[in-house]
């Protein structure tokens, strides 16, 4: 079932008639992830015996500037790290995925971290500390600049949520076309910021903020309000919404997860990149299912992400349901 509302054809112009290849700006966080692997997550109170660590670049805004790069976007990403070795390792990454990081700032604070726990099934429990990501709190001039300039504006909700909001509602005023990941849902309890054209949850995060009812009741009535609502299923794959109606859905990809961590940020990241490059809704949604199913099957955060190669050889074995995430994949 599909449908192309006025509200949605109006967007769509916004993203295609930006100048040839304007980058896409992303606000957002910068982690050094500390990863454990463990045969099951501990319960309250457990000590369990971890398989190793690791360190490895991550954060819901650089996992979706490198997704937004390896499928072939123009990205910069803006934030900030700490002046220390973490806040290092992360440049030298976005530098070698080509991704402009002039504008990540250098603050006081330690760069933040995320503390995460990998179960055998791919299961993932995550404790962040933000650090120099909340160091930030109002847009800078420079910053106004890039996403006056950008094809679209691309956030979450790990920064300071003010920042958030003013960063919304600035580029909405030029016309730029905004992207909010709503992650983590409870820096949202005071409702959906203003300005939001595209927002990309999972069930959870859409039936919050939809007021709940089920997933095409919560879908829709957001849809009234953002021209496009995307809503990622696990198992059940992916449906989107516009101008107060489902607007389409697509089955999950069939694969064996082993790392569900930076799934959802593989999705928008890749989902952004297709859009800005002129192709429909249902065709960036069939991009972004494949590259989040092999995001899945690999461990880590950023370094998990696939390249454009990577997901038109997936795309050209055929259809997505007949080989396409599982339950924890999206």
């Amino acid at each position: 079932m599909t449908h192309t509302p006025s509200g949605l054809d109006e967007l769509l112009s916004r993203l295609r008639r930006r100048e040839a290849r304007p980058p896409v700006a992303v606000l957002g966080s910068a982690n050094l992830d500390i990863v454990v692997g463990t045969d099951h997550l501990p319960r309250p109170g457990e000590t369990v015996t971890g398989s190793g660590v690791r360190m490895i670049p991550g954060g819901k805004g650089l996992n979706q500037a490198v997704a937004l790069a390896r499928s072939g976007a123009v990205v910069e990403l803006l934030g900030a790290t700490g002046d220390d070795d973490f806040g290092r390792r992360l440049r030298r990454f976005l530098d070698e995925d080509g991704i402009d990081a002039v504008s990540l700032r250098v603050v006081a604070e330690p760069t933040g971290t995320a503390h995460i726990t990998v179960s055998r099934d791919g299961e993932n429990s995550i404790i962040v500390v933000p650090g120099a990501n909340h160091a930030v709190t109002s847009l800078e001039d420079a910053w106004r600049t890039r996403i006056g300039g950008s094809a679209a504006l691309v956030t979450q909700c790990e920064l300071d949520m003010g920042l958030v909001a003013e960063a919304l509602r600035f580029a909405s005023g030029l016309g730029v076309p905004t992207v909010l990941t709503p992650a983590p849902i409870g820096a949202l309890s005071a409702g959906l910021p203003a300005g939001v054209d595209i927002l990309i949850g999972n069930e959870l995060e859409i039936g919050e903020l939809g007021g709940g009812g089920g997933l095409t009741e919560s879908g829709s009535r957001l849809s009234r309000r953002v021209p496009l609502v995307v809503a990622t299923l696990g198992a059940d794959g992916v449906a989107w919404f516009a101008d107060g109606v489902p607007a389409g859905r697509l089955p999950a990809r069939r694969v064996t997860a082993i790392d569900t961590t930076a799934a959802g940020d593989t999705f928008v990241g890749a989902f952004v990149s297709r859009l800005v490059g002129g192709a429909a809704v249902a065709d960036g949604i069939a991009w972004a299912t494949a590259a989040a199913a092999l995001a899945v099957q690999r461990p880590g955060s950023a370094e998990s992400v696939p390249h454009r190669d990577e997901v038109e050889a997936a795309l050209s074995h055929g259809p997505v349901g007949e080989h396409g995430p599982d339950a924890n994949a999206l």
